[in-house]
């Protein structure tokens, strides 16, 4: 779900490729699964924000110094954290000839329950190092285009794509009602004038969902395949 250039830098290992703790100092009395669950709940409650190693170290009852144990850095903790949420997608769905569309479809919806669930992770999913959890989804999204008769990068500017929209609709959700034209003067402008004196239609914000992703992927998807 992240991008293809993560804060994991090209000097610095990433986290899923060490040790879970260092071969020196007294018996771990926690495990990188506990300081990540401790962490995430710090974030569903207070934000990303309030993730700190300090705070993380004082949900687990510890001292911040000991987390250095099992992480080198907060960037570790929050590659760790995004990880383990979108783990939160499987199980994935069958693969199959007929309703390829109808499958990707349920898994952004997927993504966007995810993104209501953890919203900090809006915040961090950009610069997240490429875990096991986010290679699994991407492979996921290749099974399902399988049957797709178009070039494989057209499967991934469409699966880039269906993130971005999923993105763009979670990001409009957590800050709706901040945009309003009430007390302003729309008399010079006469086209919103207009657009704002019609009756709301009855779509919801979910059909509009579904109806961007289908016309989204279709049309980047159902090329003539090439030789």
């Amino acid at each position: 779900m992240s991008d293809a250039h993560g804060s994991s830098g090209a000097g610095r290992q990433p986290i899923w490729a060490r040790p879970e703790r260092g071969s020196r100092g007294p018996v771990p009395a926690h495990s990188r699964d506990a300081i990540v669950t401790a962490a995430i709940a710090l974030a569903d409650a207070d934000g990303i924000a309030a993730v700190s190693m300090r705070a993380v170290a004082t949900a687990l009852g510890t001292s911040a110094g000991s987390l250095y144990r099992y992480l080198s850095t907060r960037d570790d903790l929050l590659d760790l954290m995004t990880d383990r949420v979108i783990g939160e997608l499987r199980p994935y769905p069958p693969a199959s000839d007929d309703d390829w569309l109808d499958t990707m479809v349920q898994l952004a919806n997927r993504q966007l329950a995810l993104y209501r669930r953890h919203p900090w992770l809006l915040d961090i999913i950009h610069r997240a190092g490429t875990g096991p959890e986010n290679l699994a989804w991407f492979d996921t999204c290749l099974r399902l285009l399988e049957p797709v008769p178009c070039p494989v990068t057209a499967k991934f500017e469409a699966i880039a794509m269906m993130t971005g929209v999923v993105s763009l609709f979670a990001r409009s959700e957590a800050t709706a009602g901040t945009f309003t034209l009430a007390g302003v003067d729309l008399a010079p402008y006469p086209h919103l004038a207009a657009a704002f004196s019609q009756p709301a239609g009855p779509a919801s914000p979910d059909d509009l969902f579904g109806r961007i992703l289908r016309i989204l992927l279709t049309g980047l998807l159902t090329t003539e395949p090439t030789d």
